[in-house]
């Protein structure tokens, strides 16, 4: 009797590690089922959109629970040079409509789905102690101006536009030994903030995300190229049906006012 009792309980222990193994096994199995139904899609963004997008990520993924974003974000030069190079992009948005241009001429992008979306501005700052009494875009050629900052020009919006305005206030030459260029725009806010240098040249988005810097000029709108921000899906995205959709959210109230929240200037979406 009592070995009938051990080889009872030997056999309850056994089949209660294969029910066990066996309802691990589902729950794996009904998991990679559910991960295999969430899309991800990938969104390059220039720089300047950075707590914009932070903010509208939330809001996407809380309305569209089986969607995650991933943003990649960079200066708008390096996105593009990404996408070219077979970078995994499903959505692109240029501080520049240059850089959509290339690719959309090198047959990298949806052309029905570009379209203009944001536009901001172009504005001179400096450390909030103002030490070095600049107050216009022409006091950066005073001597006792050490040094500027804006964006590397190539691959910079940000700084192409910069250059454009200085160029066409004619100082663009007497201050080229005091630029300081950043590959992107934070990264001049950046070193006017900590007072590595004594100005910078952002968009006026910019200013929103540090207390250590402040407007002391807006730039021309004639002096440089309108400052447009472009959408447009990649034609190699794997979900390009799931990424026109987030497009279409790009245009909706509750994402306009978020892009307004951070002083962008949207746009009306095209029919």
């Amino acid at each position: 009797m009592k070995k009938n009792r051990i080889l009872v309980l030997i056999c309850m222990a056994i089949l209660s590690c294969l029910l066990t193994i066996s309802c691990s096994q589902t729950r794996d199995n009904s998991s990679s089922e559910l991960n295999a139904s969430t899309i991800n899609l990938t969104v390059s963004a220039a720089t300047s959109l950075k707590d914009a997008m932070e903010e509208i990520e939330l809001i996407y993924e809380q309305k569209n629970t089986n969607t995650s974003l991933t943003l990649n974000l960079s200066s708008s030069g390096s996105l593009r040079q990404q996408i070219e190079q077979g970078a995994p992009v499903d959505l692109f948005i240029s501080a520049s409509p240059s850089h959509i241009n290339i690719l959309q001429e090198k047959g990298l992008i949806i052309d029905e789905s570009r379209r203009d979306l944001l536009k901001n501005q172009i504005v001179l700052i400096v450390p909030t102690e103002n030490t070095a009494a600049v107050n216009t875009f022409q006091d950066l050629t005073k001597d006792t101006i050490k040094n500027i900052s804006i964006g590397e020009p190539e691959t910079s919006p940000a700084g192409k536009y910069a250059q454009e305005v200085l160029t066409s206030l004619g100082i663009y030459e007497a201050l080229e030994k005091k630029i300081v260029f950043a590959k992107n725009v934070r990264q001049v806010l950046n070193y006017v903030a900590t007072g590595n240098v004594d100005a910078g040249i952002v968009y006026r988005t910019d200013t929103n995300a540090s207390d250590a810097v402040k407007i002391v000029a807006n730039a021309p709108d004639d002096s440089h190229t309108p400052v447009v921000y472009p959408i447009a899906v990649i034609k190699d995205s794997k979900n390009i049906e799931a990424a026109k959709q987030l497009e279409e959210f790009m245009f909706t109230p509750e994402a306009k006012a978020v892009f307004e929240k951070y002083g962008f200037i949207t746009l009306e979406k095209r029919e």
